[in-house]
């Protein structure tokens, strides 16, 4: 494919998961057939998950952070790693620095869950934690400079795509195989580095297949930024699913999503809630809001569009204590939602 950026092509997308090994594993693909997903969705409407959450660490994000971590120096890796995370991508650099053989010190937002915050520590990470994502950009910023410390981008740039990109490889490979090929793949964006990776995967794979992302209403970055037709930041992250609270889209995702998604749609935290009370009911699993968004979003803007089709939807990760979870699903909708 000819094109002024970077676009990893099969054949890299492929090596990067063969040298990615048993470091990540190939998740579960499973048709999701319940009488109450069928109640909610058009007729002859097919659903398949490719279920994430069981990735190590409880996301895809060791995928990206992986591709890049492999391609340190021996002096890089001996300085360690930092990142900027509400939790999955800093529970990934710890999982990752630890099998690497190096330290990982990443910054939280305050307002992270405690749950994952113990995980980060558990895996080895030194937390540090302050009152936004902005402010966390800027301290790891700071850690680089003073400590040395390579910073490991939660979502941008050409190798975490790389590594992102394998979970569409996955899901386009493990369905090759059965009777209806996938019209549609929806996947959640945070800044967009799994989104653009899974799409240039999907398409390479299956031109036909349309892939849309979907972002909640309260972090619409790659929404803003498709309809202004460049990179957009917003002040603020106001959502329940917290790991797609990106304050800005990069230049690189930006691009990578713009040549391969189809269209970007938004939901609301209701519509999340309902997703995630539905994925326990019928396909049995414990998400964190992320984790639902796809199904959100095909429950509601995307469910007449695509009545009757194929859609596969990435469960992109379950790092949600019993509690937090319990919570949300109890919630009931704000008055008139």
């Amino acid at each position: 494919m000819t094109t002024p950026m970077s676009v990893p092509s099969l054949h890299d997308i492929r090596a990067a998961r063969t040298r990615l090994g048993t470091r990540v594993v190939t998740t579960p693909v499973r048709e999701l057939v319940d009488d109450a997903v069928a109640a909610r969705l058009a007729p002859h409407t097919r659903v398949w998950l490719k279920e994430e959450l069981f990735q190590r660490t409880g996301s895809f994000k060791p995928r990206g952070a992986l591709t890049v971590m492999l391609d340190l120096t021996a002096d890089e890796l001996a300085r360690g790693v930092t990142g900027v995370s509400a939790g999955n991508h800093a529970i990934s650099l710890g999982y990752c620095a630890r099998e690497l053989g190096t330290t990982a010190t990443v910054v939280m937002p305050r307002t992270a869950n405690p749950y994952r915050i113990a995980l980060c520590k558990e895996l080895g990470a030194t937390v540090e934690l302050v009152d936004t994502v902005h402010d966390a950009f800027t301290r790891v910023h700071e850690i680089v400079a003073t400590q040395g410390r390579t910073f490991v981008h939660p979502y941008e740039g050409p190798r975490t795509a790389l590594g992102t990109a394998t979970v569409g490889l996955e899901f386009v490979e493990q369905l090759q195989h059965e009777d209806a090929p996938l019209d549609a793949v929806i996947v959640a964006a945070g800044g967009g580095g799994l989104t653009g990776g899974v799409a240039c995967a999907v398409k390479q794979l299956s031109p036909h297949t349309a892939v849309y992302v979907v972002e909640p209403e309260g972090a619409d970055t790659m929404y803003r930024s498709f309809a202004a037709g460049s990179p957009q930041s917003i002040d603020k992250v106001r959502t329940i699913a917290d790991s797609l609270g990106a304050p800005r889209c990069e230049p690189y995702s930006y691009a990578l999503n713009r040549q391969f998604v189809d269209d970007v749609v938004l939901v609301t935290d209701d519509q999340i809630r309902d997703a995630m009370r539905l994925t326990f009911r019928a396909a049995k699993l414990v998400t964190e809001p992320a984790g639902s968004a796809a199904l959100a979003a095909l429950l509601y803007p995307l469910r007449d569009q695509l009545a009757g089709k194929t859609v596969g939807l990435v469960v992109c990760g379950g790092n949600i204590d019993a509690t937090t979870f319990g919570t949300l699903i109890a919630t009931p909708p704000t008055a008139g939602a």
